[in-house]
Parts: C-alpha cells; sequence; structure tokens
C-alpha cells in the first residue's frame, strides 16, 4: 500500500501542469572582449545562428561584395548610443542590454524570407514576449535624417503643404507568429510614430520597452519586419532597417507529454539514479534529454513499455524530456536530485 501511494504522489507531481519562464538574455552568450558583437564569415547564405533559453535565433552572412551580415539576429555588447551612421548598426540607443545588461541581440529583418526565432526546436515553447528599443543607427537617421533617410517631421520634398515638423511618419514592427510556416497572428509596435495631432507627442523609442506576445497561441516560430513611411519608390525603405531586443520571454509547460494522442508516465519525481517512461503507444518514439540550456545530453530509443534513463551523474537541477515522432515535439520537466 506504502508503495503504490508514493507512486500516486509522484504522479501528481509529474503531472501537475505548471507555467514556467524561460528567458533568452544573451548574457551568456561568448563574445571575445567589450564594444563588440557577434560576426561569423564560416558560410555564405545558410543559417550561421546561436541557441539561447532553448530558442534559436538565425543569422545569415553573405561572402559577396567583400561580405555583409545579410540578415537574422546579432548578439552585442557595444555601448555606443551617440554615433551615426551605417558603422554602429550594432548598437542599442539605450546603451546597453535591458537594465542594464552587457548583452542584446541586433536584428535586421533583410530582403526575402522573414528570419525567423525557432522556439519548437527543442522543447514547444509559449511566446510571451520581449523588450524592444531602437538601434542607434536607426534612431539616428530618424532623429536627424542620414544620406537618403529623411529627418522624421520633416516636410521637404514630400509636397504634402504641411507645415514644417509635422510630416506623420513612422516605424512599424510588426510580429507575426508562424505554425507550419503559416501565418496566425501578429502583434504591431511603433518603434517611431510622428502621426500625433499635437507635434509635442511626436516619439521615437530610445529606451527599452515591453512588447506582450501573449496573444500567441499554438506557434512554432516568429517572424519580424519592419517598415516606415519613408520609402524610395525603386528601393524601398529608406529608414534604416535594424532594432534591438533583449529578454526573449517564453513559457514551458510542465505536465504531461502528449504527442500524436500518446500519453507518457514519467516516475519518480524528483528522480535521484534513474527516470522511468511508461508508455503503451510509442511506435518509433525518439526521446531527448536537454538541460535548461537547450543542449541535448542524450539520445534514446524507445523500444519497450517503459524506457529507463540513468541521471544519477547529472548535477542537481531541472532537466526536459523532449519526445520526438513524426516530427511533432512536446516536452516536459522533471527535477534531479
Amino acid at each position: 500500500m506504502r508503495k503504490t501511494l508514493l507512486f500516486l504522489v509522484a504522479l501528481i507531481v509529474a503531472f501537475q501542469m505548471q507555467a514556467q519562464q524561460i528567458v533568452a538574455t544573451f548574457d551568456t552568450l561568448y563574445l571575445s572582449k567589450t564594444d563588440t558583437f557577434y560576426l561569423n564569415k564560416s558560410a555564405s547564405m545558410v543559417d550561421l545562428g546561436f541557441n539561447d533559453g532553448y530558442m534559436h535565433f538565425p543569422y545569415y552572412y553573405d561572402t559577396s561584395y567583400g561580405g555583409f551580415w545579410s540578415k537574422g539576429f546579432a548578439y552585442s555588447n557595444m555601448k555606443d548610443s551617440v554615433t551615426s551612421g551605417f558603422g554602429n548598426m550594432y548598437s542599442a540607443k539605450a546603451g546597453s542590454g535591458y537594465g542594464g545588461s552587457a548583452q542584446y541581440v541586433v536584428c535586421e529583418p533583410g530582403y526575402g524570407a522573414t528570419p525567423k526565432i525557432d522556439i519548437s526546436r527543442y522543447v514547444s515553447l509559449k511566446p510571451f514576449g520581449f523588450y524592444v528599443t531602437n538601434s542607434t543607427y536607426a534612431y539616428n537617421a530618424m532623429r536627424s535624417g542620414y544620406f537618403g533617410a529623411r529627418k522624421f517631421g520633416d516636410t521637404t520634398g514630400t509636397h504634402s503643404g504641411l507645415p514644417q515638423g509635422s510630416y506623420p511618419d513612422w516605424f512599424l514592427l510588426t510580429i507575426t507568429g508562424y505554425a507550419n510556416g503559416q501565418a496566425k497572428d501578429t502583434v504591431q509596435y511603433y518603434l517611431a510614430d510622428y502621426r500625433f495631432a499635437n507635434n509635442a507627442q511626436d516619439y521615437i523609442i530610445r529606451d527599452w520597452q515591453w512588447v506582450s506576445l501573449s496573444k500567441f497561441t499554438l506557434v512554432d516560430s516568429i517572424g519580424f519586419s519592419l517598415s516606415s513611411s519613408d520609402n524610395d519608390p525603386m528601393y524601398g525603405m529608406n529608414t534604416p532597417g535594424f532594432f534591438c531586443i533583449d529578454n526573449f520571454t517564453c513559457l514551458t509547460i510542465m505536465g504531461v507529454p502528449k504527442t500524436n494522442n500518446i500519453t507518457a508516465k514519467i516516475y519518480p519525481i524528483p528522480a535521484t539514479d534513474v527516470i522511468h517512461i511508461s508508455c503503451q503507444e510509442w511506435q518509433s518514439t525518439t526521446v531527448s534529454l536537454l538541460d535548461m540550456s537547450g543542449r541535448i545530453l542524450g539520445q534514446f530509443e524507445a523500444m519497450h513499455d517503459v524506457l529507463t534513463i540513468p541521471v544519477a551523474d547529472l548535477p542537481s537541477g531541472t532537466y526536459v524530456l523532449q519526445f520526438n515522432r513524426d516530427n511533432a515535439k512536446q516536452s516536459v520537466q522533471f527535477i534531479k536530485q
């Protein structure tokens, strides 16, 4: 009777549904020195991105024309909030990461297919939100003008007939949630807005601001695009197409993993030496063991009704079991004592 009760208690703990925040802070990603940024030239126009918080952030470098960052995400610890121009495209106008942290990410949506943050590569996550600010490059161009980019509000050459300084400029970030390549939900956030009747309300974002993605439901990736009121009829947007993000936050669910109507029981919780996974309908399911950084510690093929995974050598903490079958993924967390 005592063993049965203990077993039932273990199941109650294992299957209790809890949402836990997973935050990509980017502060643990390696940079060789201060005032620098992620740069990877090892291949042309293939994903050379990085992982943080179970999420994958793509990065593309183009080796043509002498080489340049084409699109995607690059983490940075640049602090230059003053210098204008293309040479300072890796700096946040805030001068640091959110809350004064050292590192953050610069995003360049670029041209062609939108680079997307993959939130399902390692575990299934639900988007929650992130902090955003303008890059120094974009902010200064909107504030003062820069080559082809017009100073926001400036009516010169617009033929609008509006008083000088009152042109209704805007710089818009659109965030789209995708599932299996199909757009599902969108959130829009103005990084600059000069459309107010009272010009004193016009603004360009220069500090970190929270953007909620709580309306996103069943999505597996997040894409970003930029648009502006300042455009060239031939070359497109004049406003520099860069912005910065930090503390990208998702929610993960602790509970019963279900993949294609399969339910697995996991015990004991907390684990000490081994973790048992009981399932009657494996059907070629692979189980991956991951740590909280998303690093795969082991992969196991489920061949019998009960799969036993040794965990005695793991440090105490929280780990993830990821179930993979027919390109579908579901995850469950467990505690190792």
